[in-house]
């Protein structure tokens, strides 16, 4: 396991590689041995906060089957767009919840997106470091500030 830091506006966030691919992004100092792949994933993201950057290409650990899925669907949602819960359950034939928890079980959070994921008529949780302000800020760098409920 490979990891690298990048320092940006919503503090550390922690990179991980595993056999080629981002297996994790977390709101941590955790430097560790780096790869080619990682400094790309700064990169990336260093572009991304600096509004340079709409869609990240990296290679992502998406898992399997319906939690792969759940992960595409939101990896598919534009930069400055935003998706329902329910709108991604329908498209995949699930419950709502089923899309909320696997929205909370994202282990690459901004990179895959589940911040443009909503709740019907409200913004929805986010399990990451600053809950939903964290959700709200990345919505507003990408211009999204004018869908939030």
């Amino acid at each position: 396991m490979r990891r690298a830091v990048y320092h940006g506006p919503l503090g550390p966030l922690t990179l991980t590689e595993e056999d080629g691919q981002i297996t994790s992004l977390g709101w941590t100092d955790q430097p560790g041995e780096g790869s080619p792949l990682l400094d790309e994933a700064v990169r990336q993201l260093a572009a991304y906060f600096d509004r340079r950057l709409t869609a990240f290409d990296l290679p992502l650990a998406l898992g399997e089957g319906l939690k792969a899925d759940i992960r595409r669907a939101m990896v598919a949602i534009p930069y400055g767009h935003t998706r329902t819960y329910g709108e991604i359950a329908r498209d995949l034939g699930v419950p709502a919840q089923v899309v909320g928890q696997g929205c909370g079980a994202n282990t690459i959070p901004v990179i895959i997106p589940c911040h443009r994921v909503l709740g019907a008529t409200s913004l929805g949780g986010f399990s990451a470091k600053g809950g939903v302000e964290t959700k709200v800020a990345l919505l507003k760098l990408e211009g999204a500030a004018s869908l939030l409920i």
